[in-house]
């Protein structure tokens, strides 16, 4: 009796072990067949790290085809601070050649981050500068493309284009209205990395970035130029506080030419300020064209054959009624019977030719 009950405890341990081992047989099948995907990709982005890389911003263009905002290419200085050996050495390397305070590169150096983008002391570097960085081959520290803002032709067009600010969102003009189809998708350089940092022995993935769209205008650049030469000859002479000119097709409204004074460079939009900048005056500066529009008016009375310049009269009293609102001539006794041609030379605020319903009114 005592041997049988050591048989069975001994029966009931090994089938225990036996589903115990087999259950974790079955969850790693399970694991190894069905669930590896999902594991894997979750392993991957616990390991991986992206550098990135700036898609190119859309280019703004004439309507010619005429690039008016370009791209060049750059190169930022991004550090992942687990993987740099010698940081004493390399914080006093970088802040020589970036030209800042040892202090203020430990900020970037020492920070517990996975990864730190240099900014601004490191972004947009020049190919010296950035050659000089690359010559220490720091373990650690990286330079990555970026796509800066380039405009080909300086101040010509400025307020109409805009200006973008660091990171290439628009600040202006066209840059900031259109922004959303102007922005590209940025891509990235995957590599692998454990908790501490250290990098691991996978194959980098290259994520290509993608540009934005193209936009093109109804500016023609070269009566754009025409139109900039004037402007700076009106400058240089009469020195104006303000001027302005637009340049329109009668056919269809386009604009093939748009400027003013004072105007700024948005390749280094910094030095100017705020009012330069942010006055577009063809648009900021709006003013009722007064008596200058009565020759229009006039102009299409004739051309309608509306009107006989010479032979029709009107009688100014002073002041007529329209829908309730008096509108009176600046002179207030008026100017009695004149002829259409007296009118135009008298500036005549109004006039009501009743037999053919013509009505020109003040335009002030």
């Amino acid at each position: 009796m005592f041997n049988k009950k050591i048989d069975s405890k001994i029966k009931l341990i090994f089938l225990f072990f036996l589903a115990f081992f087999l259950v974790i047989f079955l969850r790693i099948v399970y694991i190894e067949m069905v669930d590896y995907k999902k594991l894997s990709l979750l392993a991957l982005d616990l390991w991986s790290r992206d550098l990135p890389i700036e898609a190119n911003r859309g280019l703004i263009l004439d309507r010619n085809g005429v690039v008016l905002a370009d791209n060049i290419t750059t190169t930022s200085l991004v550090l992942v601070p687990n993987q740099i050996q010698n940081k004493e050495e390399v914080t006093k390397v970088l802040a020589e050649i970036l030209k800042v305070s040892e202090n203020e590169m430990k900020k970037h150096v020492y920070k517990n981050t996975s990864i730190e983008r240099v900014h601004p002391e490191g972004r947009r570097l020049d190919y010296e500068t950035a050659d000089k960085i690359e010559s220490y081959k720091f373990a650690g520290v990286y330079l990555v493309k970026e796509s800066k803002r380039y405009y080909p032709y300086g101040e010509t067009l400025s307020h109409v284009l805009g200006y973008v600010g660091i990171d290439n969102q628009g600040l202006g003009g066209i840059e900031l209205i259109y922004d959303s189809y102007l922005t590209g998708e940025n891509g990235a350089i995957k590599y692998f990395s454990d908790a501490k940092g250290n990098k691991i022995n996978l194959s980098e993935i290259y994520l290509e970035p993608a540009s934005g769209m193209n936009i093109t205008l109804t500016i023609d650049i070269n009566i754009q130029l025409a139109l900039e030469r004037e402007l700076n000859n009106v400058e240089s002479t009469l020195k104006p506080d303000d001027s302005l000119a637009i340049v329109i097709d009668p056919n269809n409204g386009e604009i093939l030419a748009m400027s003013s004074r004072p105007t700024f460079n948005p390749n280094n939009y910094k030095i100017f300020n705020t009012e330069v900048l942010n006055r577009n005056l063809p648009i900021w500066m709006t003013y009722e064209p007064g008596s200058t529009f009565k020759i229009i008016t006039m102009s299409s009375a004739v051309e309608e054959k509306v009107i006989d310049i010479y032979n029709d009269h009107f009688y100014d009293s002073g002041s007529v009624h329209i829908n309730g609102t008096r509108i009176g001539c600046w002179k207030s006794k008026g100017h009695g019977d004149q002829t259409y041609l007296q009118v135009l030379e008298n500036s005549c605020n109004l006039l009501v030719n009743t037999g053919t319903h013509l009505s020109l009114l003040r335009t002030l």
